[in-house]
C-alpha cells in the first residue's frame, strides 16, 4: 500500500475532531451546494439521474473546445474524480474511454490519461430570423464555384459531415515525432540540399513495398514519383495529356467535383460525365463519350461507395487496351470494415494502360500533402519533368519521416486503429440514419470515410444542406458531384465525427427534411 494510500484511508478512519460528522450535519456557508469537484469546477448536483458517462464527457469534451483542456493537460484520476462526483467509478472509467476512443485523450502509464487532440468549438450558429437567408445559403444556390470547398470549410458547424475528412484527432503524433527524431539523428548534411525531383528515394522505396503488399501493385522505385497529394498529380497531367494528344478525360458521374475542377483549371480539358451503378463506371457510356482517357475511383467510387465488380473490371481492361489510359484514383482503398481490399487496376494491368495515383490525405492528414504517382511508361519523362520545373520536389524531411513510418509498420498499425474506429462510427450513422431518414436509401460497401443517402425527390438537396447548416449541420449535397440529373441526396463523412455527434447530426438532418417537406406540401 501506497503512503498516499495510506494517508487517504486514515482519513477515513479517524477524522480529526469530528470534521467528518461537521460536514455532513452544519454544512458552512452553503458548502453542500458547493460539494463537487475543483477539477472544472464540475457540481456532483449537476450529476443526472441517468446518463452519467455522458454528461461527464460531454463536459471534458466541452472543455477542450473551449480551451480549458489544452493538449497536454492530465485528467484526474478516476478513483478521485469519482468520489468528488459521488459516483461509481465505473461512470468515470466509461467517460474516459469513449474520449480515448474519439482520439482525445490517451493512457499513459505514469501520467494518467492525457488529453492529445481537442475537439472544435461545439457552440452552434445561431438559427436564421426569420425571411433573413439561412448562414452559408449561398454555398449551395446555383453551380458551385471554384472556392465553395474552402468557403464551406471557413463556415462555422456543431457538427461537420464534411466528407474525405479523417480523423485528424487519431494522426499518430508521438509516433511522428519518434520517427522525426530518428530520421534527423541520422540525416546527412547532403539531405538538406536539393534532391531528386521525383522525390526522396527511402520514400520512394517505402511506398514501393507498401503498394505491393496493400494493393498488389509491383513496382520499381524509379517509376514512382511522389507528388503533393492528388491534387497535385491532376494538375501535372494537363500539359502531359495534352501534348499527347487527349483533350478529354471522361469522369464518373456522380464523381468528385474537386478533381473535375482540377482537370479543367488552366488546360481546361473536357470531362464529359459517364454514368455509375451498382457495379461502376458503365464501360458502354464510356465508350460512347469517345473520350480516351478516364478518371476513376475503382476501390471506393466517390461518392456513390461502390467497388467495381469483376465483370466490370473487365471491360474496362478490353477499352483500355483499345486505347484508352485509366487515371486511377485509389481513393480511400485502405479503409474496408467487412471485406478485404480489392486489387488496384494497375496490379492487373500493363503499364501502359493505368495510371496509378495515390496520397496519405485520407490515412494520416491532408496537411501532409504526400502522394505519388505509378506513370504509364510513355508519360514517366514528362511528367517528372513538369514536378521538376513545378517545385523541384517535395520537402525532403516529411517524406523521410513518412518512409521510417512505413518501413517500421507504425503506419499498418495506425490503419488497424482507424479501421476499428470508423466501422463503430459508420455504424452509428447507418443506425441513425434509418431512425431519423426513413425510407432514404444508404449506398456502397462498407467502406471508406463517407456513405451517401439518397431520399424521394421532393426536397433539392441543395436546400436541404442549407437549411441544415443553417442548423449547424454541414455536408455536401450530392448534387453538386452531378453533371447528369438524378435523385437528390446528401454525401456525408462520419470518421472525423463522434458517434454522439453523428446521431445528433442525423437527427438534425430528418428534422431539416422533415420542414422541408411540410413546407413544400403546404405552402
Amino acid at each position: 500500500m501506497s503512503r498516499v494510500d495510506g494517508e487517504e484511508r486514515g482519513i477515513r478512519e479517524r477524522p480529526a475532531l469530528g470534521d467528518e460528522q461537521t460536514i455532513r450535519e452544519r454544512p458552512a456557508l452553503g458548502d453542500e451546494q458547493t460539494i463537487g469537484s475543483d477539477f472544472l469546477q464540475l457540481d456532483a448536483a449537476a450529476v443526472p439521474a441517468d446518463g452519467k458517462s455522458d454528461w461527464l464527457a460531454g463536459r471534458l469534451r466541452r472543455a477542450m473546445a473551449d480551451g480549458r483542456l489544452a493538449v497536454g493537460s492530465r485528467l484526474p484520476p478516476t478513483r478521485l474524480l469519482a468520489a468528488d462526483l459521488r459516483v461509481s467509478r465505473g461512470v468515470v472509467a466509461e467517460a474516459y474511454r469513449r474520449l480515448t476512443e474519439d482520439g482525445h485523450v490517451e493512457g499513459r502509464r505514469r501520467a494518467g490519461t492525457v488529453v492529445v487532440a481537442v475537439p472544435p468549438p461545439t457552440a452552434s450558429p445561431p438559427l436564421p430570423a426569420s425571411g433573413r437567408p439561412a448562414p452559408g445559403a449561398a454555398l449551395f444556390a446555383g453551380e458551385p464555384g471554384t472556392d465553395v470547398f474552402d468557403l464551406l470549410r471557413a463556415t462555422p458547424s456543431r457538427v461537420d459531415f464534411t466528407p474525405g475528412r479523417p480523423d485528424l484527432t487519431a494522426f499518430p503524433r508521438a509516433a511522428w515525432l519518434r520517427a522525426e527524431r530518428s530520421v534527423l539523428a541520422d540525416l546527412s548534411a547532403e539531405h538538406l540540399g536539393y534532391g531528386d525531383p521525383r522525390g526522396a528515394l527511402p520514400l520512394r522505396r517505402a511506398v514501393s513495398g507498401w503498394l505491393a503488399r496493400t494493393r498488389g501493385v509491383q513496382v520499381d522505385p524509379e517509376d514512382i514519383l511522389i507528388v503533393a497529394g492528388i491534387a497535385q498529380a491532376l494538375t501535372l497531367l494537363h500539359p502531359v495529356l495534352r501534348a499527347d494528344g487527349i483533350d478529354a478525360v471522361a469522369v464518373e458521374d456522380p464523381g468528385s467535383l474537386g478533381a473535375r475542377q482540377h482537370l479543367r483549371h488552366a488546360s481546361s480539358l473536357a470531362t464529359p460525365p459517364v454514368p455509375v451503378d451498382d457495379e461502376g463506371i458503365r464501360v458502354d457510356a464510356l465508350r460512347a463519350t469517345g473520350a480516351r482517357a478516364a478518371l476513376l475511383t475503382p476501390a471506393h467510387q466517390f461518392p456513390m461507395g461502390m467497388v467495381t465488380s469483376g465483370e466490370r473490371r473487365r471491360e474496362l481492361l478490353r477499352w483500355a487496351r483499345d486505347g484508352g489510359l485509366i487515371l486511377e484514383d485509389d481513393y480511400d482503398a485502405e479503409h474496408r470494415y467487412d471485406r478485404p481490399p480489392v486489387p488496384a487496376l494497375r496490379a492487373l494491368l500493363a503499364d501502359d494502360h493505368v495510371c496509378y495515383m495515390g496520397s496519405v490525405s485520407k490515412l494520416l492528414a491532408p496537411a501532409l500533402r504526400i502522394g505519388w504517382m505509378v506513370p504509364v511508361r510513355r508519360h514517366r519523362d514528362a511528367l517528372i519533368d513538369a514536378k521538376r520545373f513545378n517545385d523541384l520536389g517535395n520537402a525532403a524531411l516529411p517524406q523521410l519521416v513518412l518512409a521510417r513510418l512505413l518501413e517500421s509498420g507504425a503506419l499498418e498499425r495506425h490503419l488497424r486503429l482507424l479501421r476499428d474506429r470508423h466501422r463503430r462510427r459508420r455504424d452509428a450513422m447507418t443506425e441513425a440514419l434509418a431512425a431519423h431518414l426513413p425510407g432514404a436509401v444508404v449506398h456502397g460497401a462498407a467502406a471508406g470515410l463517407h456513405l451517401t443517402v439518397t431520399y424521394a425527390a421532393d426536397v433539392p438537396d441543395g436546400e436541404l444542406a442549407a437549411a441544415a447548416l443553417s442548423r449547424g449541420v454541414k455536408c455536401h449535397p450530392l448534387s453538386w458531384h452531378r453533371q447528369l440529373p438524378g435523385r437528390p441526396g446528401l454525401v456525408l463523412g462520419y470518421a472525423a465525427t463522434p458517434t454522439a455527434l453523428i446521431r445528433e447530426g442525423v437527427a438534425v438532418l430528418g428534422s431539416a427534411l422533415l420542414r422541408g417537406r411540410r413546407t413544400r406540401r403546404w405552402g
